[in-house]
């Protein structure tokens, strides 16, 4: 048999009986893809690699998933599959031509594969060229393609059916984030009227009938009309829709949702939304500059608007010119519409040592271990994203030595700025409301969701998100009676309130309020943004201070009473991870948020708030549970709206908060979060909340009740939940089965009962372990209760995530963190040396503990 070059044009050809024989042993491993199959032709299943890189992409025949020319020998080892489809994308010079312009030199016009073309080359002076192969391993013979007639009929179907499948990450579903919106045909050519009409920064009203808000701009004549029942559901009178049926002109832009990174563009002819490249043109015809209009000489921007000093321009420290950074641990990461909050999470979660350890320190083992989809592996992809990040692979400058010998071959190599990060959030948003749409979502819940897939998915003795844990201590304290209880809980976050009424700038606040109010009313630009300065000190001191207690049932009185609670820090953790509580809720129940600029200090010592526990002279609450209420209308709910508010704010879906509520018995936010952690990645998990009759099974509602589960067990609902919180599931079936599965008391036994007896019955250990999800949550954890890494309270701060725009339900995150003694900037796929960290305006800050 001879090489590959055999079988290239040009060369001798394989008579088409050579070429049957050749594949006769592996057409039984030939598959045609399916409907239902998911072909990776686009990216590497183990790293970024794509047919647009050197060694291209190799594609299983079996199996239709891709891998990079690192990776393919792994899959041929650990399968035995040995015939791939070799996808490469050529990008070719032009030739300049004796007038000047370029001249084609296009070998196969055809472009078969669906790749992005890449933004930094010029199509006047590039053009692409795709190349398909069959390739048979151990031997590597290659055959090209198109080959119809020596090539058997399978083959055939199956080369051709595989180049046509559209992208795993493609949904049917309208709202999901893998449906990936197409470039309008009508951008390109889209005529604009020079009427002279220009956009003033607010004041916006439908010139039709005065709404004021779902209002679209079109983008050919400047008017501004209402929309009605498009793109994003809201309603209207449908201006917009008459507009474009009167005048024909296509496209339209959503006022409210111009950024620096982007607009809501819908095509009424094409009847979807669409993406407009040239959005920054188009818009500026009409006045408005995409990344904020600099000011002219005479102090005023082009269009006479006094400028103001948005939190856009600061965060992303707009008008200075950032110093581009290369290589490791410098990646960017592509933005796949509104996944920035994944983004600035991932950057500060692979900066940690101990998940670069964990995943990126143990890449052979789990790739090599990996399931035969690792696709559909949390580990791997995990291993994949931190290897992307920090290799420095696809991180290189531009070096003009290549450049110059790229220009004399006519070939072009492309450079890889950045990642995307495609194949890791359909894993991780797999099957979850929220992560898996297309809208923004709130970084603080994410960071939870990735941490509850940590902890379910070990890697290794030891646990990298152990660094987050922490346990705090909450005192409870009935008014009436003095007496008090201490509870123990584990949590990941420390989350501090911002205290308003201790701004430093209140006169100012109250004049720019004043004339903010005189403008809008007038409808004239606003004036200089004024945002309140909040002392760190005073949140920190607002998160010591005592709260009452809704609802209290005082167990000394056996009634309700008046009670108050603080919390403490019962451990510190390794890296203590901050959020500022900005986002709070309108009255239209809109998250908002607080637009206010914290002093956090560089070196935080929180040695102060370390528990102390019961002292002398407390007397402690009897240990006693409060009475079962049965409701006179057996469908009402009983739910403890404090308690829904709080977990709302910290971002999760309304009617999750409440059935989280309702599910726990009314037990507090505390109760109900973990709940929400454990039930985060069911289906229904936001769906409205439906009780069940009176006496009705139902495994949420018998565990709020503390019913007893088949054959005496607890009911499996209170077991998650405990395990939720960082305990062994023996342990918690124990505790739950001493406090006749009052999940409260529960928790205070686990915590009293260092030492539990070995009581559980061994196999039914086994089996549980075997029918429970979270079983391997904390599979290595001592009876002693959750692993810790307590340690003194003096930290010191290396990153933070910022987010711009007016709530969790809109605007953009860029990360900032500290490496080789300067500040970075992560904003998407820029990354650059950071010259003004805004560090007080983050949302979420990452301080590391300082050794003693």
């Amino acid at each position: 048999m001879q090489r590959a070059a055999l079988f290239r044009g040009g060369d001798a050809q394989m008579a088409a009986g050579d070429l049957g024989e050749l594949l006769v042993p592996y057409m039984p491993t030939i598959r045609v893809p399916k409907s239902g199959d998911r072909v990776y032709k686009t990216e590497c299943a183990f790293s970024y690699d794509s047919p647009d890189s050197e060694g291209g992409l190799y594609v299983c025949m079996n199996t239709f998933l891709g891998f990079g020319r690192e990776h393919i020998e792994r899959h041929y080892r650990k399968t035995g599959q040995c015939v791939y489809l070799h996808l490469k994308r050529h990008v070719i010079e032009k030739v300049p031509g004796a007038s000047g312009g370029a001249l084609p030199k296009r070998r196969n016009a055809k472009l078969f594969l669906d790749l992005e073309i890449s933004s930094d080359l010029n199509s006047d002076d590039f053009e692409y060229e795709d190349e398909a192969k069959l390739v048979i391993f151990p031997d590597h013979y290659e055959i090209s393609l198109p080959n119809i007639e020596e090539l058997p009929a399978l083959v055939t179907i199956a080369c051709d059916a595989l180049l046509s499948a559209k992208s795993p990450y493609r949904k049917q579903e309208s709202d999901s984030w893998e449906e990936e919106l197409q470039a309008s045909k009508h951008a390109k050519t889209l005529v604009q009227l020079d009427n002279g009409v220009r956009i003033p920064p607010s004041g916006w009203k439908c010139s039709k009938c005065d709404l004021r808000e779902n209002l679209w701009l079109n983008l050919t004549d400047g008017s501004v009309l209402c929309g009605k029942w498009f793109f994003d559901g809201s309603g209207g009178n449908g201006h917009a829709m008459e507009h474009y049926k009167e005048t024909g002109y296509p496209l339209a832009v959503k006022l409210g949702t111009i950024t620096p990174d982007g607009a809501d563009v819908y095509s009424f002819d094409e009847e979807e939304p669409v993406l407009d490249p040239h959005i920054a043109k188009h818009l500026a015809h009409f006045g408005i500059d995409m990344l904020q209009m600099q000011v002219t000489e005479n102090g005023l921007r082009d269009n006479d608007i006094k400028p103001r000093v948005s939190e856009w321009e600061v965060i992303q420290e707009a008008g200075v010119k950032l110093k581009p950074m290369y290589g490791p641990g410098y990646t960017g990461m592509k933005n796949l519409g509104n996944s920035c909050y994944l983004n600035a999470v991932m950057q500060a979660i692979f900066s940690i040592p101990e998940f670069q350890r964990a995943y990126v320190g143990n890449l052979p083992r789990i790739f090599d271990y990996s399931p035969l989809d690792p696709t559909q592996d949390f580990n791997t992809q995990m291993a994949k994203l931190g290897h992307g990040l920090l290799s420095g692979q696809y991180s290189k400058p531009p070096m003009k030595s290549e450049l110059i010998e790229q220009v004399m071959k006519e070939e072009h190599k492309p450079q890889h700025n950045g990642i995307s990060p495609r194949m890791f959030k359909a894993f991780i948003s797999k099957g979850h409301p929220e992560f898996s749409s297309n809208r923004q979502q709130d970084a603080q819940e994410f960071f939870l969701h990735l941490i509850n897939l940590v902890e379910r998915n070990p890697v290794g003795s030891e646990n990298p998100s152990d660094v987050f844990r922490f346990l705090v201590e909450e005192r409870t304290q009935c008014c009436q009676s003095r007496k008090v209880r201490y509870t123990e809980r584990v949590d990941y976050i420390m989350q501090l309130p911002v205290a308003m009424e201790a701004a430093t700038n209140k006169d100012e606040l109250i004049a720019y309020e004043l004339k903010r109010r005189e403008a809008e009313a007038a409808r004239r630009p606003l004036p200089e943004l004024v945002r309140a300065k909040i002392p760190f000190r005073a949140c920190l001191q607002a998160f010591s201070e005592p709260s009452n207690v809704e609802d209290f049932w005082s167990s000394a009185l056996q009634a309700k009473s008046a009670g108050v609670k603080t919390s403490r820090f019962a451990s510190f953790p390794e890296y203590l991870v901050v959020q500022i509580k900005k986002f709070t809720f309108g009255l239209d129940w809109i998250p908002k948020k607080l637009d206010v600029s914290i002093d956090m200090p560089d070196f935080l010592d929180i040695s102060h708030l370390r528990a102390r526990g019961l002292q002398p002279g407390e007397e402690e609450l009897p240990d006693i549970a409060p009475p079962i209420v049965i409701p006179d209308d057996p469908k009402a709910l009983d739910i403890d709206e404090s308690s829904v508010m709080q977990l709302a704010e910290m971002g999760f879906p309304l009617e999750a908060c409440r059935k989280a509520v309702y599910y726990t018995g009314n037990l507090g936010a505390e109760v109900a979060f973990n709940w929400i952690i454990a039930h985060m990645e069911e289906p229904d998990f936001a769906e409205p909340l439906v009780a069940p009759a009176f006496g009705e099974v139902a495994s949420s509602g018998a565990a709020a009740l503390g019913a007893v589960g088949l054959d005496n067990q607890p009911p499996e609902e209170m077991v998650a939940m405990i395990i939720s919180m960082g305990f062994q599931r023996n342990l918690a079936i124990q505790a739950l089965k001493a406090t006749n599965n009052n999940l409260e008391r529960a928790l205070d036994w686990i915590f009293s009962h260092p030492d539990p007896e070995e009581e559980s019955d061994p196999a039914l250990d086994t089996m549980d372990m075997e029918n429970n999800a979270n079983a391997n949550i904390l599979a290595d954890t001592g009876s002693e209760g959750p692993r810790i890494k307590d340690g003194p309270g003096r930290y010191e701060l290396f990153g933070f995530i910022s987010h711009m725009g007016t709530s969790t339900m809109s605007g953009h995150y860029v990360c900032h963190l500290r490496k080789e003694g300067r500040w970075v900037i992560y904003n998407d796929l820029r990354v650059c040396a950071s010259e003004r960290p805004p560090k007080d305006l983050g949302y979420i800050y990452f301080y590391h503990r300082i050794p003693s």
